[in-house]
């Protein structure tokens, strides 16, 4: 917990006015590798490069945790008080990038935990609101039970039967070359519940144990749209 992002994430948190991360919340950022984002080629993902409401897909921290990097655009809101379904509280400290306008989440809904696939994706997030009005704009919405969640407000639950906010995967900027890090984790944590449940789907898209062995070096993006055959438009 004492390398570089864990320290620029208290020091950004106390610069958006908490007191102190430790005082502010109970549930602490979960450390994993610092990897740099890059493209399908290797090459870093600069963040001038993100289309607006695009669907970006990266897996982090496992190899079979698929996760969505968007920018939406705009500031994010700042200094959000969450609550996982269990009561602990933490503070999402707001995007990343020159706008503060990047986020990344688990894309592993928090109900069933549907989750984008190759063959087929039932979660995306919608700049939007579709023709059959059942998603709202500029949310993530889970076609399984209509679960929707604010990434302009650290994924927070606006509607459907999802008990709490979709897990932050926390993202560092480097403002100098515009590339972008994936360092860690914030908020409720459901890989293991996840692999335990389609333990046979994972293995056979990844191989036998390759789904929970922890991403190093770096994590590839790619669009959804290039990720997975089809996307389910509720």
């Amino acid at each position: 917990m004492k390398r570089r992002s864990f320290v620029h994430y208290c020091a950004a948190t106390a610069a958006l006015g908490a007191p102190s991360l430790f005082a502010a919340t109970d549930l602490m950022p979960r450390h994993y590798a610092r990897v740099p984002l890059v493209d399908e080629a290797g090459r870093p993902v600069r963040a001038g490069s993100l289309r607006r409401g695009e669907n970006y897909i990266f897996h982090y921290p496992f190899e079979g945790t698929p996760c969505f990097l968007l920018d939406l655009g705009k500031p994010t809101v700042r200094k959000v008080a969450l609550k996982t379904e269990g009561g602990s509280g933490y503070l999402w400290p707001g995007g990343v990038g020159p706008k503060r306008s990047i986020v990344g989440y688990s894309a592993i809904c928090t109900h069933r935990m549907t989750y984008p696939t190759r063959q087929i994706s039932f979660i995306s997030y919608r700049d939007q609101s579709t023709a059959t009005k059942i998603s709202r704009p500029h949310a993530i919405h889970c076609c399984s039970e209509h679960s929707e969640y604010d990434p302009a407000s650290g994924a927070r639950v606006l509607g459907g039967p999802a008990p709490q906010p979709l897990c932050a995967i926390l993202l560092e900027y480097d403002r100098a070359a515009d590339t972008l890090y994936a360092f860690g984790t914030l908020g409720a944590e459901i890989f293991h519940a996840f692999f335990a449940k389609f333990e046979f789907k994972l293995a056979l898209d990844y191989g036998a144990g390759e789904a929970r062995r922890p991403v190093a070096g770096r994590a590839v993006v790619t669009r959804l749209s290039s990720f997975c055959k089809q996307q389910v438009r509720c």
